[in-house]
């Protein structure tokens, strides 16, 4: 891995009065967000609150009903899919890959937009392929086929794969999910620790208090924007979330932890 990359006042990704409704159903509303380069921004919310959605309008994977998204200063939409590759990754909450292909395979295909018939497959894509599943602790899987894995072994190459397309820019939409407690924090410590800036959308708030910055969605809506401990706050996880709560200090490192409750 490399050297953790410092967090800047540079905008590498942003999107303003960004909207999409479906029919009557709006899904998101007038979302205005600057991402910069080297955090980690964490997207929090109650499940239907547009965090997916968002996720793959940054992304461009879906298009806007109104606003923009900006990609290091370019409109999303004036940028070829290979550029945009060559910049930005993603981990989709539900990816697939073919059933008979190979775990190297799997992952090699992140190299994908930046091979052509002048750049072909050599050994520093290979080298790069076996980095990246180095770094979710999936080696022993290389041989294995797509469709022997488990449902959190699939997780860990899916992400193997984005980082494989070592991108500027990754967005993981709750990356965590299907893994044991073990992998989820190696994956998380994994994360945290890649040069890059990182857009993550998380389940447990817990693990989005790691995170330099949240975004606190709410049907569809951002309301509360800013470091995890001034936007969590009780009375914010009341009416957003409506769980009752209040925050603990680990004895052992002083860490804050919520303790949350439903009454």
């Amino acid at each position: 891995m490399n050297a953790l990359a410092p967090v800047t006042d540079e905008t590498v990704l942003s999107c303003s009065s960004l909207g999409l409704h479906i029919r009557e159903v709006e899904l998101l509303h007038q979302i205005h967000l600057d991402i910069r380069r080297g955090e980690t921004l964490g997207l929090v919310g109650p499940n239907g609150s547009g965090k997916s959605t968002l996720l793959k309008l940054l992304a461009g994977v879906r298009a806007p009903s109104r606003g923009a998204v900006h990609l290091n200063g370019q409109d999303l939409k004036a940028l070829s899919r290979r550029t945009i590759a060559q910049t930005l990754a993603v981990v989709e909450q539900q990816a697939d890959t073919l059933d008979a292909i190979s775990v190297f395979d799997a992952v090699a295909l992140g190299r994908t937009p930046w091979l052509s018939a002048l750049s072909p497959w050599s050994k520093a894509d290979e080298d790069i392929v076996h980095q990246a599943l180095r770094d979710v602790d999936a080696t022993h899987l290389c041989r294995r086929t797509w469709r022997s894995l488990s449902g959190g072994e699939r997780q860990r190459v899916h992400i193997a794969r984005a980082l494989a397309q070592r991108p500027q820019i990754l967005l993981l939409d709750e990356p965590t999910n299907h893994l044991d407690i073990q992998h989820q924090m190696a994956i998380l410590h994994v994360v945290h620790a890649l040069p890059v800036t990182t857009v993550i959308a998380l389940h447990d708030l817990n693990q989005a208090l790691t995170c330099d910055r949240l975004a606190v969605l709410e049907k569809g809506r951002l309301v509360a924007l800013g470091k995890p401990l001034e936007v969590l706050t009780p009375r914010r996880l009341l009416e957003t979330f409506g769980v009752h709560a209040h925050y603990l200090i680990d004895p052992f490192d002083g860490t804050h932890i919520l303790r949350l409750r439903s009454s």
